[in-house]
């Protein structure tokens, strides 16, 4: 167990699985009290159990991030058993595969509406503490897919460029109260949600050859020329930068969009 962490509450959404995941465990080891947040019970039970498993503390909420009112209650639940929330991490989010001229209307806002709207969502439940406690971090997940063009997936690069914008937005209008605010962009990293988007059609797979029906470990095994360190990403590339953004060791860095992604979008 590290201390790097140590008096701070935190939230992490889409903690059952994936970056999630990871980033709540690592959170919790490095002292901090986690709410873990989900819509899969069994994926929050088991993050919540493995934390207790290795002396941490948290506690599990099952939540749909689109939910205002369920929203307000995680924060709620969280700041009972623990304390004042300062660390917000919005990880949550679905794949979101299609073109702009084949989209449909509910297709659209749905991705929106995870990936964009719950971010503000859960950034408005935590402010008031934060500004009460004197400052905070949020954390927002964004994707490279929202910083560059990929084909196949406009609602959902659309939402990601939304959560840039929000980020530097809410970094400069939260900066006096001591409140940082930024994002960070993964590239490829094999999660349940990169897979859906790999293997659904128009997706990251557009490289795939017409008539050929690859499997996912094939795809990504294509996707990695975009790449110049030679590998994908693993949650705990991602988790290691969202921990420095929690912890003190950030405490000049606000409004900043960072691409953990090996290099991609600097080719």
């Amino acid at each position: 167990m590290g201390d790097r962490l140590a008096g701070k509450v935190a939230i992490v959404t889409g903690a059952g699985s994936g970056i999630g995941r990871t980033a709540a465990i690592r959170f919790a080891t490095e002292g901090a009290k986690v709410g873990c947040a989900d819509r899969d019970r069994d994926g929050l039970d088991s993050t919540v159990e493995e934390i207790r498993e290795l002396g941490g503390l948290a506690i599990g909420c099952e939540v749909d991030v689109t939910d205002e009112e369920l929203v307000e209650q995680m924060v709620a639940e969280t700041g009972s058993e623990f304390g004042t929330v300062t660390v917000l991490y919005s990880n949550a989010g679905i794949a979101g595969s299609g073109n702009a001229k084949d989209l449909t209307l509910a297709e659209w806002e749905k991705v929106i509406a995870v990936n964009l709207t719950s971010v503000w969502l859960c950034s408005r439940a935590c402010l008031p503490g934060m500004i009460e406690a004197g400052g905070g971090s949020i954390i927002n997940q964004a994707s490279v897919g929202g910083m560059v063009g990929v084909p196949g997936i406009a609602s959902y690069a659309a939402a990601k460029a939304g959560v840039i914008g929000l980020t530097k937005q809410m970094a400069v209008e939260y900066g006096p109260s001591k409140i940082r605010v930024n994002a960070i962009c993964p590239g490829t990293v094999p999660t349940p949600l990169v897979e859906k988007t790999y293997m659904a059609r128009g997706g990251f797979a557009a490289t795939a050859e017409e008539g050929t029906d690859p499997t996912y470990e094939e795809l990504l095994e294509q996707s990695l020329f975009r790449y110049p360190i030679g590998r994908v990403g693993m949650t705990e590339d991602i988790a290691a930068f969202a921990l420095y953004l929690a912890s003190d060791e950030s405490a000049w860095t606000t409004g900043v969009v960072v691409p953990i992604d090996g290099g991609m979008t600097a080719a």
